[in-house]
C-alpha cells in the first residue's frame, strides 16, 4: 500500500480473528439455488450428476487448503473443518470465508462442462459463507449432527414433495398435504403411494457426503532397477456415513482424532439454537457506508502462469472492468465500483439492508460471484489462452460514518494505483532492458515521482502522463442515468418520461471534486 495522507482510512478496518484454540467452520450455501436449479433443469428431488459436481468442487478445496481436514455436505451446502491448529491468514473470518466461498465457484464453474457436457451454463453462481467458531469439539459434534440431521429431514420431504407433483398435484396442494407430517407419516405415504422404501434410496441423498484425508500408499518415482518407490500421501477420501457424529465413525479415522480430538460420547437430542450461537456473525453499523474490497489471491503467479503482459496487461484489466459492472447489474445496493489491477472496491449505498447488513453474506456473495463471472468470461477476453487453473479472490467489508470519509477511501486507493502503476512501469522496464529484478529494485529504491518520469523519459522515451488512463487512473464503475420517452399508443408520443440506467465504466481523477459533481446521482440516489 502507498503512503499518503489518506492512509488513515485503514484505521476504520475491523479485527474479526477467530480466537484460538476455538475451531473453525466454513459453511457455504449456494445463492438463489433454487432458482439456478430450475434454470439449469436439475432433476427433482435430487440431481446425482449436479450432487457429484458439489462433491467434486468439495475434494478440490480440500486440495487447495491444507488445513481443512474435514468437509460435510448436501443438497448445495458445504461445510469445511479446519484443524484445531490452524493459523491459516491469521485466523481473520472475513479472509477465510471469502476465499473458500470464491474458490469454490471458480471450481464449480471450471468443472461444470466435464458434468454436464450438454448443458450450458446459463449464468454465473454464487455462494454466501459464514464462520462458525465452535470453542470445543463436542460443539462440532453437535454442529456435525445438526448438518446431516438437516440432510435428512429435508431430502425426506423434498422426496415426498416432487413424488406428489409427479403425481399431479399442484405446488400448493402438495404443501397442504405434506403440512405438520412427521417422519413416519412421509415414509408410510411414500411407501403407500409411489412403493417407495425410504431408506432403500442412494445414501448420497440420505446421508449427504463426508470428505476428509487419509494418508495412502502411492508410487513417486521407479529407481534405477525399476522397482517402485512409494511414500505416504495424504489423499481426499469421499464417503457416504449414516451418522458422521458418531463416535463409532469418529474412531475408524485416527487422522481426525489428531486433527479435531476425540468425540466422548455420542449425543442424543439435536438443539439447532444452541449450535447457532457460535455462528460468527455479526451486523455492519446502519447508516454508514459499506466498502467491499476484495483482492486477487496470489495474482503475482496468476499472472505469471497465464503470461499477463507487464506493466499492465490490458485485457486481464478489462476481464477485471467486465466482472465489476456484472456485480453492479447483479447487486443494485452497489453505488459506485474503483478498480486497479486484481483489485475492486464496490460501495453499497448507506441505506442499504443488502442481506439485513451481515458482513459475512455480503461479502461471500459478491466475492464469489465475481470470481465465477472471471471464470466464465475468461474466453471473452483471452480466447486463445486457456485458464489454467481457477482464480480466487479474498474480501472484508468496511464501514465508513461520513461521504466525506468514504470519499478518502477512494482517493487513497486511486493514489496506491498511481504510485504503484508508475513503480512497476519503471521496473519492467528496466527489466526488459536487460538488468535484473534485484537490479532493478535497488536502480529504483529511494526514487520519487519526478525521478521516475525523468527515468522512463530519458532512458526508454515514454512520457508517463501519455500512458492509457486506465493504467494511470485505475477504472471507476457506476450507473449512469439516461432518459427516453415512451410510446403509450401506436402512432403517438406521450409526453411521460421513463428514467433508464446503463453501468458504465470510467477512467477519471476522483480524487478531483469536479468528478463528484458532474455525477452528483452517485452518492446521493
Amino acid at each position: 500500500m502507498a503512503n499518503s495522507k489518506y492512509e488513515y482510512v485503514k484505521s476504520f478496518e475491523a479485527e474479526d480473528e477467530v480466537m484460538f484454540p476455538n475451531l473453525i467452520v466454513i459453511r457455504i450455501d449456494g445463492c438463489d439455488f433454487s432458482r439456478f436449479s430450475q434454470v439449469h433443469k436439475f432433476e427433482k428431488p435430487n440431481d446425482e450428476t449436479a450432487l457429484n459436481l458439489m462433491n467434486s468442487c468439495a475434494s478440490a478445496v480440500l486440495e487447495e487448503f491444507p488445513d481443512i481436514v474435514f468437509a460435510y455436505g448436501y443438497s448445495d451446502e458445504y461445510s469445511f473443518v479446519f484443524k484445531k491448529t490452524s493459523r491459516f491468514y491469521q485466523r481473520r473470518a472475513c479472509k477465510i470465508l471469502s476465499l473458500v466461498a470464491s474458490f469454490f465457484a471458480a471450481v464449480y464453474v471450471t468443472k461444470w462442462e466435464e458434468f454436464f457436457p450438454q448443458r450450458k451454463l446459463e449464468y454465473a453462481p454464487s455462494f454466501a459463507s459464514k464462520v462458525v467458531s465452535c470453542a470445543s469439539v463436542e460443539v462440532l459434534q453437535v454442529y456435525l449432527a445438526w448438518r446431516q440431521h438437516d440432510c435428512h429431514i429435508s431430502n425426506q420431504y423434498d422426496t415426498c414433495f416432487w413424488m406428489l407433483v409427479k403425481s399431479g398435484k399442484t405446488l400448493r396442494e402438495t404443501h397442504e398435504i405434506l403440512k405438520d407430517t412427521q417422519k413416519q407419516q412421509r415414509n408410510e405415504l411414500l411407501f403407500q403411494q409411489f412403493g417407495i422404501n425410504y431408506r432403500m434410496l442412494p445414501v448420497l441423498f440420505r446421508q449427504g457426503s463426508c470428505l476428509f484425508k487419509t494418508k495412502v500408499e502411492e508410487t513417486v518415482k521407479h529407481d534405477e532397477n525399476g522397482n517402485p518407490v512409494k511414500r505416504l500421501r495424504r489423499r481426499e477420501t469421499l464417503v457416504h456415513s449414516e451418522n458422521i457424529a458418531a463416535r463409532s465413525f469418529w474412531n475408524e479415522h485416527s487422522s481426525l482424532h489428531k486433527d479435531l480430538g476425540n468425540f466422548a460420547k455420542d449425543i442424543g437430542k439435536i438443539e439447532p439454537d444452541y449450535v447457532k450461537s457460535f455462528q460468527f456473525e455479526n451486523r455492519l453499523l446502519p447508516l454508514t457506508w459499506v466498502v467491499v474490497r476484495i483482492d486477487g489471491c496470489h495474482f503475482h503467479r496468476f499472472s505469471e502462469v497465464h503470461e499477463f503482459e507487464k506493466p499492465n496487461d490490458e485485457q486481464a484489466l478489462k476481464l477485471m472492468n467486465s466482472c465489476a459492472v456484472a456485480v453492479l447489474e447483479k447487486f443494485q445496493d452497489i453505488a459506485f465500483a474503483y478498480g486497479v489491477s486484481d483489485e475492486y472496491s464496490f460501495v453499497l449505498k448507506n441505506e442499504s439492508e443488502l442481506y439485513k447488513r451481515q458482513p459475512s453474506k455480503i461479502i461471500s456473495a459478491m466475492v464469489s460471484f465475481f470470481t465465477s463471472t472471471y471464470v466464465i468470461r475468461w474466453g471473452d477476453f483471452f480466447p486463445h489462452k486457456k485458464l489454467k487453473y481457477p482464480p480466487s479472490f479474498d474480501g472484508r467489508a468496511v464501514c465508513y460514518p461520513t461521504s466525506e470519509i468514504l470519499l478518502d477511501y477512494l482517493a487513497w486507493r486511486q493514489v496506491d494505483c498511481h504510485i504503484n502503476n508508475q513503480y512497476n512501469t519503471c521496473f519492467w522496464m528496466l527489466v526488459k532492458s536487460g538488468k535484473s529484478k534485484t537490479q532493478a529494485q535497488e536502480y529504483l529504491k529511494g526514487t520519487q515521482t519526478r525521478e521516475k518520469n525523468e527515468l522512463l523519459s530519458q532512458q526508454f522515451g515514454i512520457e508517463y502522463n501519455s500512458l492509457p488512463l486506465i493504467f494511470r487512473m485505475g477504472s471507476s464503475v457506476f450507473r449512469l442515468k439516461t432518459q427516453e420517452r415512451v410510446t403509450e399508443k401506436k402512432g403517438e408520443v406521450s409526453g411521460k418520461q421513463v428514467e433508464e440506467e446503463e453501468v458504465v465504466v470510467d477512467h477519471s481523477n476522483i480524487i478531483d471534486h469536479c468528478f463528484w459533481q458532474q455525477h452528483p446521482h452517485i452518492l446521493t440516489s
